[in-house]
C-alpha cells in the first residue's frame, strides 16, 4: 500500500509540475469556472422572481451548481493524459518500469482532484465577494466533497474511456455528447419545481444533480441530512463502479500493448 501511495503521490506530483510549465492553460482553468458564475449569475437573476422558485437569492442557488458542474467538466479531460502518454511511447516506459499500476490510475485521479479543490476554493471565494453567504457554513465541506466524488466519476469515466478507445477525437465526441444533456437535466440551472416533470424525474437519475443536491441541501438553514446522505450514498457507489471499470479498462490496455 505504501508503494501505492509513494507512486501516485509522484505521478500526480508530475503532473502539477507539467501544469506549472502551462501558466497560460493554468491561468484559463482558473477562470473559466469564474466566467461561468459571472455570465450565470447575470444572465439568470430574474429566476427568482418566477414563483416556484423559493426564497433564495440566486448567487446563493447558483454556486454550489457552478462548483459541482466544474468537477464535471474539468475531470471530463483526465483521459487526454493517458492518451498523450499513449501517443508518445510515455506509457509503454511506464509499463515496463517498476511503478505501480494502480498509482498510474490513482496519481491521475489525484491530481484532477487537487485542481477540483483549488477550482473550488477559487468559485467560494469569488462567490462570498459577490454577496454569497452560505446558511449553514460547515455544510461547505459537504459541497467540498460532493465536487471531489463527482470529479473521481467524471474522471474514472474518461480514463476508461481513452484506454478503450485511445484516441482524443472520440475521448472529445464522447464527453461533449455526456457532458451538456447532463448539465442541462439537472437543477444546476433552475429548481426542480419549475422543470418540466419528465426532466425532474430524469435528474434523479443523474450524478451531477446528485452532487448539487447533497451541496446545496448542506448549505441551508436546516438541512435534511437524509437528502444528504442519501445523494453522498449514490455518488459513493457510482465513484467506486467507476473506479473499478477504469482499472479493468487499464488491464485490457495492457493485454493489448
Amino acid at each position: 500500500m505504501s508503494t501505492i501511495v509513494k507512486h501516485s503521490t509522484y505521478l500526480t506530483g508530475r503532473s502539477v509540475r507539467m501544469l506549472r510549465r502551462e501558466p497560460i492553460y493554468a491561468a484559463f482553468t482558473l477562470a473559466s469556472p469564474l466566467v461561468w458564475l459571472l455570465l450565470f449569475t447575470q444572465l439568470f437573476q430574474r429566476v427568482v422572481d418566477v414563483p416556484g422558485f423559493g426564497d433564495i437569492a440566486y448567487i446563493d442557488y447558483i454556486t454550489p451548481g457552478i462548483v459541482i458542474m466544474t468537477a464535471m467538466m474539468n475531470a471530463g479531460w483526465a483521459g487526454t493524459s493517458f492518451i498523450d502518454d499513449m501517443s508518445r511511447g510515455v506509457m509503454d516506459r511506464n509499463l515496463t518500469s517498476p511503478l505501480s499500476r494502480t498509482a498510474l490510475i490513482v496519481g491521475n485521479l489525484g491530481y484532477n482532484v487537487l485542481i477540483t479543490i483549488v477550482q473550488s476554493a477559487v468559485i467560494l471565494g469569488v462567490a462570498f465577494l459577490m454577496g454569497a453567504r452560505p446558511e449553514n457554513a460547515p455544510g461547505l465541506l459537504v459541497l467540498l466533497v460532493s465536487a471531489i466524488l463527482v470529479c473521481l466519476i467524471f474522471a474514472a469515466f474518461s480514463c476508461t474511456m481513452a484506454l478503450l478507445l485511445g484516441t482524443q477525437e472520440s475521448l472529445i465526441g464522447i464527453f461533449q455528447f455526456v457532458a451538456m444533456p447532463l448539465l442541462f437535466l439537472s437543477t444546476v440551472l433552475i429548481s426542480r419545481d419549475l422543470m418540466p416533470g419528465w426532466l425532474a424525474n430524469v435528474a434523479l437519475f443523474n450524478p451531477v444533480d446528485w452532487g448539487v443536491v447533497a451541496g446545496r441541501e448542506a448549505l441551508a438553514t436546516d438541512p435534511d441530512w437524509s437528502v444528504v446522505l442519501g445523494r453522498g450514498a449514490l455518488l459513493i457507489g457510482l465513484t467506486v463502479i467507476l473506479s473499478w471499470l477504469a482499472t479493468r479498462a487499464f488491464r485490457a490496455y495492457q493485454r493489448r500493448a
